[in-house]
């Protein structure tokens, strides 16, 4: 049975990478695409559900079973209510803003690697070209603010503007002690070289940069406790206070997806992505006569289901940090950024070198 899904597998991939680069590359975008966007509609449930339980709450529970079909009545909702256009807003600019961020969030996922073959496009500069699709989601945020023509819409935009400058270099410093390590942009090499077991992954030699790292992606995503741009006591809604209907589900579809991606790049960077915390090696030899050893080899191999665990628990993270933590005042934040995590990433990263000269065992050998 194992041999026959095995053959009608790779005939499959003979048949499909005989088709047209156009229909080729549509066909991998939509594997990607859609379980992307389903993952942000449950992830909205998920987080209210945990919220709810960490809070003594039942949270969505009529929409079907256990509320399982609260994420589509949401959509529906918001897809049938009206678009309001402000009377003095910059329209073009207004209804731009929004297809900006949702674009820039989607687009960072063509060089995200899930194996070590299943990647869109396996540039050599693939961390780079990352981190200019996140600078790049300021833009859709700053035009927002400003074609609504409201002076809260505005300061929202501004401070989200402050707040990823700040956070942006504290996130560039800490990859740069990942590239100093891999040697190289491209995420799969990065994998490559935390092969072994869970302390040969980067967390343990770089554990300041990935702490700092993970802040500066909660602050990025304009998420707890570093959602001043959003803070409903001061400006009501923040940037995207003048939105309503598919305008603001946009926003909030970016907001979750840019959460997702920040959580797989944790993992792929500091956690080792798809490999396996186990060493197989180890192991010793053994023989495989049944399903169960079959599926239990499969389980403990490398591959995508390691990696969509890991971005699973960093996931967790940025909800469990909303029920948590209350939110920083606006110079906090600034003060925390600046004075704190971007000092921090520059010692470790000399610190990082000086390792890195005299070959510290047993990471830098």
């Amino acid at each position: 049975m194992f041999d026959f899904i095995i053959n009608n597998l790779e005939i499959l991939s003979v048949y499909f990478n005989k088709l047209s680069v156009l229909p080729h590359t549509l066909i991998l975008i939509s594997l990607i695409m859609v379980p992307l966007l389903v993952v942000v509609a449950y992830y909205t449930y998920a987080e209210r559900k945990i919220i709810a339980s960490m809070q003594g709450r039942l949270g969505p529970n009529v929409v079907g079973p256990k509320g399982l079909l609260q994420p589509f009545a949401d959509g529906v909702k918001l897809f049938f209510k009206e678009i309001i256009i402000p009377a003095d807003s910059n329209k073009f600019l207004f209804l731009l803003a929004p297809v900006i961020t949702f674009t820039v969030a989607f687009a960072a996922w063509a060089v995200i690697p899930f194996d070590s073959v299943m990647v869109l496009s396996d540039i050599n500069a693939g961390l780079l070209y990352i981190l200019a699709m996140t600078s790049l989601g300021i833009y859709g945020i700053i035009i927002a603010g400003w074609a609504s023509n409201s002076k809260y819409a505005l300061l929202g935009a501004m401070r989200s503007a402050s707040l990823i400058i700040a956070y942006e270099i504290a996130m560039g410093f800490s990859l740069v002690g990942v590239i100093m390590v891999s040697g190289s942009l491209n995420l799969g090499d990065i994998v490559s070289v935390q092969e072994g077991t869970i302390f040969n992954w980067l967390w343990l030699p770089l554990f300041p940069l990935f702490i700092i790292y993970f802040i500066a992606g909660v602050a990025e995503t304009n998420r707890a406790p570093f959602d001043v741009a959003e803070g409903e006591s001061e400006l009501v809604a923040g940037f995207h206070v003048e939105y309503s209907g598919m305008g603001f589900a946009v926003f909030f579809i970016a907001e979750y997806a840019n959460m997702i991606l920040i959580s797989a790049l944790t993992a792929l960077l500091f956690f080792g992505g798809w490999l396996s915390p186990f060493n197989i090696d180890s192991l010793g030899n053994f023989e495989i006569n049944d399903y169960l050893s079959y599926t239990l080899l499969f389980f403990i191999n490398d591959g995508i289901h390691w990696f969509i665990i890991k971005t699973f628990f960093f996931m967790f993270c940025f909800i469990w940090f909303r029920a948590t933590f209350p939110r920083y005042r606006y110079d906090q934040i600034m003060r925390l950024g600046w004075k704190i995590l971007i000092p921090i990433t520059l010692i470790w990263i000399f610190v990082e070198m000086l390792f890195i000269y005299y070959k510290v065992e047993p990471w830098f050998a």
